[in-house]
């Protein structure tokens, strides 16, 4: 947009001094008009430009809301299963995609800790394993749009 501004700036410079030198003719009319449409290219690259930046903000925004409310559905999730704060700490760091190892040594536990707790959180959650257990959540987004469970009500997996 730089260069377009500078070629503007000359074209129009041109444009001025033909029409005021020399008699008008067909060539300085048709240089006029360049100039101005060059101008309005300008302006209009620059309102695109601007509507383009909007909207990326509000879709950062929109991205952000709904991984607010994603958490939301987790957390939510969660209390329905009746995990325990270690089990929600395991939970997240799975759905995360992190490995047992991983979480135990972030956690500061034993591999065998985090697996048992693994376990318990497929029980209560009604599934067979990690997969299952991070589809369903995949499939809460998928389904309906992101909706929260009532605190209380219990959700199965479909």
């Amino acid at each position: 947009m730089m260069l377009q501004s500078v070629a503007a700036l000359f074209f129009v410079a041109d444009a001025i001094r033909d029409l005021s030198n020399a008699p008008v003719n067909a060539e300085s009319i048709i240089e006029a008009l360049t100039a101005f449409v060059l101008v309005l290219g300008i302006f209009m690259a620059g309102w695109q430009l601007r509507l383009t930046l909007e909207r990326m903000a509000a879709q950062g925004r929109a991205l952000d809301i709904a991984r607010g409310d994603f958490v939301r559905i987790i957390e939510t999730q969660f209390d329905v299963w009746g995990l325990t704060a270690a089990e929600r700490e395991v939970g997240m760091l799975a759905l995360k995609g992190i490995d047992l190892a991983e979480i135990a040594r972030l956690r500061g536990s034993a591999q065998g800790t985090v697996r048992a707790q693994m376990t318990r959180i497929y029980a209560k959650a009604g599934v067979s394993g990690r997969a299952q257990f991070a589809a369903w959540f995949v499939e809460e987004l998928l389904g309906d749009g992101i909706s929260p469970p009532e605190a209380g009500e219990k959700q199965q997996s479909t």
